[in-house]
């Protein structure tokens, strides 16, 4: 790639403005040296009259001239016009007079300066914003060959389903002509979906790689311009580029950007964007997979793809890239912990089992920061203990040891953290309690509960989602059964145990009074993100009137249940929390000494308003 850089804006400028002073210097320079004298129009009249001028010269606004002998030093003089008329009038009077010289040769310079200066002003700011008028329609794509790219399946792990997929399209691009002696073409177009941070673009680059092709590679956004047409013509640079270096790779990432649905979010769509997704839709129309060229695109947002896009013979085919299980997990962990030095006791099962939900981009970070934690405590590698607290600082937060609490806080908060951990540990089909501290993390959290599943779910059953609404709620009830009132500490789990009892009797159909009919359309499948979700389904106030009491109605009896455990161990709840607050934090061994004599809670009898789902 080039390196050169854009001139900047000064050097482009100063040639003009060195003229521009030096034609302002000689003019300087004249008018000081033929020693002009500026004279009203009536003394012209007058020493015209007496003689003692010649060389008279008329312009059309000026009169100039030379003394028939130097008048008070001046050889010169120059006298601006007076109309002949109103001359003569006033010379009857016997009066000074003389013409308003106006802005002169400075007004005859701002006649061509001032519009060549917004002119070029608006040049370099075209030119500088989408590179000019002449380059605005080229692809802005960048270039990789295989030795660019560096990347090859060796370097990414944890979707092995995907590289499955994709294995063909490598064959198909190592050898067109070989691979299709049968007659079958591969896909067009092949589309990588998923969450954030699961390895799309390192996959496609893995491709590449793989392949020892050109890789253009470009961002959806880069194709939306101010200028409409831009787009299309960058798209239409694009392919052109990758034909020409046929057998070849174009990868669009963030496939949205450029692809959202036409007609819908009418709002901040436009006419830039629809002609940018039709030229791209002719295009993939326009060339046949067997001249070498392969369409790989990346996007999150799969739900706001134009259809158009997704038919048969464009995207053909759509790869899952999703968020590793445990065994994924360990083979992404042994990637990222080539380059560090490990402690002999680091188990990366453990770490895998600690970190479910963990993305690819997630478990780089966890050892970048484990590594960073060993370096701090100047350690010679990276042990246990660094990937718990790695674990616990991207969960959490950053711990905030300088938080001063005042001591009964401190007590809310010990029995609140102990309230979830007691409640969790008593109800047998919920996960590992792997620590609880009271030591602030985070924004706003004062203390924190860490909970380890033993695998990787899928599915849940209503029992496990009334649990986990009863583990949220279990730090409200201690407050409320130790201290007798409670506090805004519990607004989190309060916000996410609801969002849990509506989804259950809104998306799930849980609850038996209200029946098995959805309320609420589902939300978009990788992105949970409230802006972009559908609106609920419309339903009558009476319905609605019957939802709120429903949902309400399996908060209660979480919150009922929370309390009847904490009750039945109410000895344990205060000595864990003394505990607690002389050592900020129990881990997994620790609670298991403290709570052996815990009293295990029984599956709730099911009631007729909740039975069945």
């Amino acid at each position: 790639m080039s390196t050169k850089k854009e001139p900047s804006l000064f050097r482009s400028v100063w040639p003009y403005l060195a003229a521009l002073v030096l034609v302002l210097a000689v003019q300087w320079a004249w008018t000081g040296t033929a020693k002009v004298e500026v004279i009203p129009y009536s003394r012209f009249q007058q020493a015209l009259a007496a003689g003692q001028l010649h060389d008279v010269i008329v312009g059309p606004d000026t009169v100039t001239g030379a003394y028939a002998a130097p008048h008070d030093g001046y050889d010169r003089f120059v006298a601006y016009r007076v109309d002949t008329q109103l001359a003569d009038t006033l010379g009857k009077y016997k009066v000074d007079f003389a013409a308003d010289p106006g802005m002169g040769w400075l007004k005859e310079i701002a006649g061509w300066l001032v519009p060549l200066a917004i002119a070029g002003f608006f040049w370099f700011g075209l030119r500088r914003t989408t590179g000019g008028l002449a380059g605005a329609g080229q692809s802005h794509a960048r270039v990789y060959v295989n030795r660019n790219t560096g990347v090859t399946f060796d370097q990414v792990a944890g979707v092995d389903e995907a590289k499955t997929e994709l294995v063909e399209i490598i064959e198909f691009l190592r050898d067109p002509k070989a691979y299709g002696r049968l007659g079958a073409h591969i896909p067009k177009g092949v589309l990588l979906v998923g969450p954030p941070g699961t390895g799309k673009t390192l996959l496609a680059k893995a491709v590449a790689g793989e392949a020892k092709v050109p890789f253009f590679s470009i961002s959806g956004s880069e194709f939306i311009e101010l200028f409409v047409g831009v787009g299309a013509a960058r798209v239409r640079d694009l392919f052109r580029q990758a034909k020409a270096q046929a057998p070849s790779i174009i990868f669009i990432d963030e496939l949205d950007a450029l692809g959202r649905a036409r007609g819908a979010f009418a709002i901040d769509g436009n006419d830039e964007r629809e002609q940018t997704l039709n030229q791209l839709l002719a295009e993939m129309d326009g060339f046949d997979s067997r001249d070498g060229v392969v369409i790989l695109a990346a996007t999150n947002r799969p739900e706001v793809l134009d259809a158009a896009l997704l038919r048969a013979g464009r995207f053909d085919r759509q790869v899952l890239v999703d968020r590793p299980d445990r065994q994924g997990r360990i083979a992404i962990l042994k990637v990222h912990v080539r380059q560090v030095t490990l402690d002999p006791d680091v188990d990366l099962d453990i770490v895998a089992a600690m970190t479910t939900g963990f993305s690819g981009a997630d478990l780089a970070t966890l050892v970048n920061e484990a590594a960073l934690e060993a370096t701090r405590r100047r350690g010679n590698s990276v042990g246990r203990a660094d990937f718990t607290n790695a674990v616990e600082r991207i969960v959490a937060g950053l711990e905030k040891k300088n938080r001063i609490l005042t001591p009964f806080e401190r007590r809310v908060v010990a029995h609140h953290e102990m309230g979830h951990a007691l409640v969790s540990l008593a109800l047998p089909a919920t996960g590992k309690v792997h620590k609880v501290s009271i030591i602030p993390r985070g924004i706003g959290a004062l203390g924190y509960t860490i909970q380890r599943p033993t695998e990787d779910r899928y599915l849940m059953t209503r029992q496990e989602l009334e649990d986990k609404i009863c583990i949220l709620l279990g730090g409200r009830a201690a407050e409320k059964l130790i201290f007798g009132h409670i506090s805004t500490g519990a607004a989190d789990d309060l916000a996410k145990a609801t969002d849990i009892a509506r989804s259950m009797v809104l998306t799930y159909g849980m609850d038996e009074d209200i029946g098995a009919v959805v309320y609420e359309k589902q939300r978009p499948a990788f992105l949970d993100v409230p802006d972009i979700e559908s609106a609920p389904y419309a339903c009558s106030e009476a319905t609605a009137a019957r939802i709120d009491k429903a949902v309400t109605r399996r908060l209660d009896d979480a919150m009922a249940r929370a309390l009847g455990i904490l009750e039945a161990n109410r000895a344990l709840l205060e000595t864990c929390a003394g505990d607690l607050l002389k050592v900020e934090t129990l881990d997994e061994d620790a609670l298991k000494t403290l709570t052996a004599g815990l009293r295990a809670s029984a599956p709730p009898a099911a009631t007729p308003a909740a039975a069945g789902s």
